[in-house]
């Protein structure tokens, strides 16, 4: 192994220009999936303060349908939640917050911008924010219509400064003053439920007639589940519990909304059709999988042709080789082997420009407020993808290679 190593290096290195449009192919196409990867990563995978999130079901739309194609969907009302999905049996907690939606704060006259949401106390139950200072909001809190807030820490900085306590010091919102009991660490955007800059109990700023019996609103609910094996079963109640809905609205006849994962919502939400189509989830993943393969078989391509190319020029080696009884086997090692060092050269190369990509979206994109990173995670699947590279783009030149007769390898034949 040590002698195919070896020989792999000197390779790479007497033929720099091939070897620099190779790294340079597979360096950027890591580079571009890396990058998204770690986008979806940081939208989809269970991390603070969704860390519970394997375990969370999410009811965030919901609409009507009648004869004709007529249609209306939208965020769901509190009413709709708290009737169909807060009251579901064998959950574990259900929690009920309004969407984010932008608000003005005034601090001793200063206006802030910043994002706005209000929650029921169960919501800081099942999201685990990580709290700077104080406490978090409250059952109680909410039932009582108490004027407190908790920020983060971003905003705790641009209403006080950086080194002021936040705790206790009382902020305007929308015309009303609440003290501050809690800051958490700023949230990235990308997180559907847990994202914001301000939080205020849920009966604070709710509009007069709130809990009336219209559908849709401008509220979201999440479901706790003891485990994932819960998930069948609090899906099929909640289906049975929509079918029996009658819809006021006589231009309507059936109303669909469902329990979904953070994943599953979004494949609902870019998939074209029907919304609440069974197979809209699958089309979805399988319209992303495919373009992610197409758009990695373009360097996988671009190494193949390199290879051949390389074989040719290398074909008097290989005829001196097969003459002196080199097996077809060690040739194949030899040229794969190659391809490999090549792709995890290129791809240590295109998760080093990640890491400065991201630090730089981290930096000057403020939706993502210093979520993106690379973790271990994404470095396994940079790994995985080099050596799908590796292997695919060099098997097929070392199959061509192993089948040259030493002859006409020596006289410079063609593949």
């Amino acid at each position: 192994m040590r002698n195919y190593l070896t020989l792999a290096l000197k390779v790479l290195t007497r033929r720099k220009f091939f070897t620099f449009i190779s790294l340079f192919g597979v360096s950027v196409t890591l580079l571009v999936l890396m990058v998204f990867t770690a986008i979806a990563d940081n939208v989809f995978s269970p991390r603070a303060p969704e860390s519970r999130f394997d375990r969370v079901l999410c009811a965030y739309a919901v609409g009507w349908y009648g004869d004709g194609g007529t249609s209306h969907s939208g965020w769901p009302s509190y009413a709709f939640l708290d009737k169909y999905v807060r009251t579901l049996p064998g959950a574990e907690k259900v929690a009920v917050f309004t969407t984010p939606e932008g608000t003005a704060i005034y601090k001793d006259g200063r206006r802030t911008d910043a994002i706005l949401r209000t929650t029921d106390g169960e919501y800081w139950r099942i999201l685990d924010f990580r709290f700077l200072e104080g406490r978090a909001l409250t059952n109680a809190d909410d039932t009582q219509g108490a004027y407190v807030a908790v920020i983060t820490d971003k905003l705790r900085e641009q209403l006080f400064g950086g080194k002021v306590k936040a705790e206790g010091q009382t902020i305007s919102i929308d015309g009303r003053p609440f003290r501050v009991v809690g800051v958490v660490k700023r949230v990235p955007a990308m997180r559907l439920a847990g994202y914001a800059d301000v939080w205020v109990p849920l009966r604070t700023l709710a509009p007069s007639g709130f809990e009336t019996e219209m559908l849709n609103g401008h509220y979201q609910g999440i479901v706790l589940a003891k485990s994932r094996a819960d998930f069948p079963r609090l899906r099929r109640e909640f289906a049975t519990r929509i079918a029996a809905i009658k819809p006021i609205d006589p231009r309507f006849t059936t109303v669909k909304s469902s329990l979904d994962t953070t994943f599953q919502f979004f494949a609902r939400m870019f998939a074209p059709g029907n919304q609440y189509d069974p197979n809209r989830v699958l089309f979805t993943a399988s319209f992303f999988s495919i373009l992610a393969l197409l758009f990695m078989a373009l360097p996988a391509l671009n190494l193949v042709i390199i290879g051949l190319s390389r074989i040719l020029e290398r074909s008097s080696e290989i005829g001196v080789r097969k003459a002196f009884g080199a097996p077809r086997g060690a040739l194949i090692r030899q040229f794969v082997l190659e391809n490999l060092v090549l792709t995890f050269l290129g791809a240590l190369i295109g998760f080093v420009l990640s890491g400065i990509v991201l630090a730089i979206l981290n930096g000057t994109v403020p939706i993502v407020n210093g979520g993106l990173d690379l973790n271990v995670r994404i470095f396994f699947y940079a790994m995985l993808i080099a050596a799908f590279f590796g292997v695919v783009s060099g098997l097929y030149p070392a199959w061509r290679m192993s089948r040259l007769h030493p002859v006409a390898a020596l006289r410079g034949g063609v593949l």
